[in-house]
């Protein structure tokens, strides 16, 4: 049986069973009398959509009819769907599916703040599909502190590496592992193509960046994957880390990245980062001010 084969019966199993847990009175309508279905009619539901109640029921019986985005989204508001509900139903409509542009998630709940806090002393990050920054542990901050891009303001992991000098880069082999963390960007920028907050993050950043530029212009893609990167930190050297990505269940393109020591050595130095912690990442915004002004200090604006 071929997939769209398999998905119609999914399709029409799901499309009764949401219409029987809406009832008359969630959309305004009298019960009537004599009603032997538990939720809504089929007819009821077209007229709602502002569809034709034969083409509404051949959609809910799975034959091979073609729906459009315009339509599943009048029956997904009709059913009450929410958006995993929504999105479930465009996949077994074989539509594609466009994203809430304003859904790629920004904060954390407690819960996973709780689980990366746990992780300590292993750096751990929660980064959505853009490499925003949405939560940290203690010791990502111990490795991934850049003074130089403090008074910038930007909670983003790519703009802070392709704008921090390269110097002042913390990963080492600049020119080998930011191509890899833009392919896997574009993987993700291929769901929000045309989105504004996206255009303008890859707009902004080109713009004060011409090696991202340049990166992105190759038009590489890669999925998010484990990798061995080497870090530099000026207190404790080099460390040879490896990135591994898990999955948050509720929250779409969305992952924690953690990083944990490659070697005895590398152990070692990830144990005195803990020592560091109060004089290169202090936790109030005076000693943040502090840092900016300790860093301005050493390198004046010519």
């Amino acid at each position: 049986m071929g997939t769209t084969q398999r998905r119609r019966p999914e399709l029409a199993a799901f499309l009764r069973g949401r219409r029987a847990r809406v009832t008359p009175a969630d959309v305004g309508m009298p019960p009537g009398l004599r009603r032997r279905t538990p939720g809504l009619r089929r007819e009821e539901v077209a007229q709602l959509s502002g569809v034709g109640v034969t083409w509404y029921t051949w959609l809910e019986q799975g034959r091979p009819i073609n729906a459009s985005a315009q339509v599943l989204d009048a029956v997904a508001r009709t059913l009450r769907l929410d958006p995993p509900e929504r999105e479930h139903l465009y996949r077994l409509a074989e539509v594609p599916f466009e994203p809430d542009p304003e859904r790629l998630t920004q904060t954390v709940g407690p819960e996973v703040q709780g689980i990366i806090d746990a992780l300590d002393p292993l750096p751990a990050v929660v980064y959505n599909s853009r490499y925003d920054v949405l939560a940290t542990n203690p010791a990502y901050r111990d490795l991934f502190v850049v003074p130089e891009t403090l008074r910038i303001g930007v909670p983003n992991v790519l703009w802070t590496l392709f704008t921090v000098s390269e110097e002042c880069c913390p990963v080492v082999h600049r020119e080998r592992e930011l191509p890899v963390m833009v392919a896997t960007l574009r993987g993700s920028y291929g769901r929000h193509v045309g989105e504004p907050l996206w255009e303008d993050f890859i707009r902004g950043l080109s713009a004060v960046s011409p090696y991202f530029a340049e990166v992105w212009a190759g038009g590489e893609v890669a999925p998010p994957g484990p990798r061995v990167k080497t870090f530099r930190h000026e207190a404790v050297g080099e460390l040879r880390m490896t990135s591994q990505s898990l999955s948050i269940d509720g929250m779409p393109e969305c992952r924690i990245v953690v990083y944990t020591p490659e070697g005895e050595e590398t152990r070692g130095k990830v144990g005195l980062l803990r020592e560091h912690r109060e004089r290169l990442w202090p936790p109030t915004e005076e000693g943040v001010a502090e840092i900016i002004r300790m860093w301005d200090t050493e390198n004046p604006v010519p």
